[in-house]
C-alpha cells in the first residue's frame, strides 16, 4: 500500500528494490508470492503452503548469526513460525501490520445465500478466522440439514480449526490453492 503512490514507486524502483532484494524475502503460498514479484521482489518459499514448512525452509538457509528476520503478521497469527524459528536460533522480530475482522455484512450475506439457494453441498473453508467468524452462523441457518453438508479445507491448519469446532471434515486440499481445493471438493461430492 505504501508503494501505490507514484512518487513512492519511483523511489522504491530507483533505489529501495535493489537493498530488499539482496535480502531472502519469504511467503508461504503462491498469492503472497505474486504480491512480492509485482513489487519487483523475488520470493522464497512460494511452493510451502504452510508455516510448519516454511520454517524449515528458513531454517536451512539462514545464518544464525544474521539480524533478525522481519516478520509483518496479521493480529491473530499462530505461533508455528516464530517458535519453530526460535527454537533453532534463527532471530526473529514480528511486527502486527493488520487486524483480522469480521465482515459487517457476513451474517446478512449468508442469510441471503441460504434464503436464495438453501444449504450448500458444500463449504470451504479459507482461513481458521473463516471458521471462527462463519460457523456459528452456518450452523444456525443449516440446522438440521448440516451433517450432509461437505466441508472442505483450503490447507492443513484450517483443517485443524474445523476438526477443533466438531465439524467432519470431508476433504483437505493437497495444496493451498483455488485448483486444488476444488479437485478436492470434486473428489469429495462423488
Amino acid at each position: 500500500m505504501c508503494l501505490e503512490a507514484e512518487e513512492r514507486r519511483e523511489e522504491w524502483n530507483s533505489s529501495v528494490k535493489e537493498k530488499w532484494n539482496s535480502k531472502s524475502i519469504y511467503v508461504v503460498g503462491r498469492a503472497t508470492a505474486a504480491l512480492v514479484r509485482n513489487l519487483g521482489l523475488n520470493p522464497l518459499g512460494e511452493d510451502t503452503g504452510t508455516a510448519d514448512v516454511l520454517s524449515r525452509l528458513i531454517i536451512e538457509r539462514e545464518d544464525r548469526n544474521i539480524p533478525p528476520l522481519f516478520f509483518p503478521c496479521g493480529s491473530i497469527k499462530r505461533e508455528v513460525l516464530p517458535t519453530a524459528l526460535r527454537e533453532n536460533g534463527v532471530p526473529l522480530e514480528t511486527l502486527t501490520v493488520y487486524q483480522t475482522a469480521e465482515h459487517p455484512d457476513l451474517e446478512k450475506n449468508l442469510k441471503n445465500y441460504f434464503t436464495e439457494q438453501g444449504a450448500p453441498a458444500s463449504i470451504a473453508f479459507f482461513s481458521p478466522s473463516g471458521v471462527k467468524f462463519c460457523l456459528e452462523v452456518v450452523r444456525r441457518l443449516s440446522g438440521e440439514q448440516l451433517p450432509q453438508i461437505k466441508f472442505a479445507a483450503i490447507g492443513p491448519t484450517t483443517q485443524d480449526a474445523m476438526i477443533a469446532e466438531g465439524l467432519c471434515v470431508s476433504c483437505t486440499a493437497e495444496q493451498p490453492t483455488a485448483e486444488h481445493l476444488a479437485a478436492a471438493i470434486a473428489k469429495s461430492l462423488h
